[in-house]
């Protein structure tokens, strides 16, 4: 896709919803203090389960954001997404005589799509022969961001990504390319993910999940914690944003991609290093420029080796200096949201000078000999952040996010 170099991304608008706050103020203030939103799964019964925690979002209520009447039609996963859109258009102070219907679309990542709709209707509808029990057109995999695009009546681009993990930063990537050749002026951005029993059980399965917390980087490291939630970004061109007077966060100003083609669920840091220096290149910055990095950071063993190589790698002795946190050890892995939520918190760490800390760490590991802003969050001056992620299948995908001036 060719690309204006005068057209720049930025970011003007945040809608979020999370087990540790609704709407990004609250969300932002809750990860600087370190509060953990992973508490026991009330959604599904854990009797059988050996792990019994999630990051589960228990205070949403999607008719505070959408009629009654809708609500009954939509699965969790659409709900929170139309209500974090909501709130990221509030939030960009956006009036429809701002945006060019044809001029502006949609871009959602997501794991499992509508999994608790599949659970709770199509199954069990299923197995008791009641087929007509099942609502219609809810849960297919690119439900999500069509809600979002009928919702404003969004005539653009409407695309979803299932690359797993890594699915809301390809979502801003790909939203940042349709603005930069000049086919959009602006896009919903970012991921969604509801808790699902069937998500769960397979991470069960694999014995990645931790049995009290999830503790990125250190060396006792026991595995992730499930999640869910929704990100949603307002990314506009920068002439789009400062015609309307719109308040910048952030500038997105690159992408890398790259898949590791070794396993399945087993990451190799050849594929990291490729994503990051790939959006480094994109973004014509240096590595000695970025000043803060937002992990991938599960909590696994393997993961998080793999992801400090990665840094190592990219940014040979300054990767032990810089500033590197993983907010899933306070929200748990929120799947297909979790990029969008991580991107959220790096254009909040560009904007205040902060940064969140990476909680539970209690033991070093010389294999991640990193500064992972142990337990507590602190001031620090950020120009350039890394927003990284690394998903199953291979997928590797690393965001570049910049002050703007």
């Amino acid at each position: 896709m060719d690309k204006d170099s005068t057209r720049r991304v930025v970011v003007t608008g945040f809608g979020v919803v999370s087990s540790i706050g609704i709407g990004w103020q609250e969300f932002w203030k809750n990860l600087l203090a370190g509060q953990s939103g992973i508490s026991e799964i009330d959604y599904f019964d854990t009797t059988h389960y050996d792990r019994k925690l999630a990051g589960q979002v228990k205070n949403f209520h999607p008719e505070e954001f959408i009629s009654k009447m809708r609500v009954k039609h939509l699965g969790r996963a659409s709900q929170m997404a139309i209500a974090a859109a909501k709130m990221a258009w509030k939030d960009a102070e956006l009036k429809k005589k701002d945006v060019g219907l044809l001029r502006a679309g949609v871009c959602i990542g997501t794991t499992m799509g509508e999994g608790q709709i599949i659970e709770k209707f199509a199954l069990k509808s299923v197995e008791k022969q009641t087929i007509k029990s099942i609502l219609p057109l809810t849960y297919p995999a690119n439900a999500i961001n069509f809600n979002i695009a009928s919702e404003f009546s969004l005539r653009g681009h409407n695309h979803s990504f299932a690359n797993a993990c890594a699915a809301a930063n390809f979502s801003i990537g790909r939203a940042s390319d349709l603005i930069r050749s000049n086919e959009m002026d602006l896009m919903f951005a970012g991921g969604c993910d509801p808790l699902s029993r069937i998500a769960y059980t397979g991470f069960h399965r694999l014995i990645s999940i931790a049995p009290d917390k999830c503790r990125p980087f250190d060396k006792n490291r026991a595995g992730m914690i499930p999640g869910e939630g929704c990100g949603i970004l307002i990314l506009e061109e920068l002439n789009h944003a400062l015609k309307r007077g719109a308040n910048i966060y952030a500038e997105i100003s690159g992408y890398g991609a790259a898949s590791d083609a070794h396993h399945m669920t087993q990451p190799h840091p050849r594929g990291g290093i490729m994503a990051v220096q790939r959006a480094l290149k994109d973004a014509g910055i240096k590595p000695d420029e970025v000043n803060y990095i937002s992990a991938h950071g599960t909590g696994t063993m393997e993961n998080d080796k793999a992801e400090c190589q990665v840094f190592y790698h990219v940014f040979g002795e300054r990767a032990k200096q810089i500033p590197v946190s993983s907010i899933k050890s306070m929200l748990g892995h929120t799947l297909g949201a979790a990029s969008a939520l991580e991107a959220i918190a790096c254009c909040m760490a560009v904007r205040d000078g902060k940064i969140p800390p990476t909680i539970n760490y209690e033991t070093p590991d010389p294999e991640c000999d990193i500064d992972c802003v142990p337990n507590i969050s602190r001031s620090h001056p950020v120009r350039i952040a890394l927003n990284n992620s690394l998903a199953f299948g291979g997928n590797n995908f690393a965001v570049l996010i910049q002050s703007y001036v």
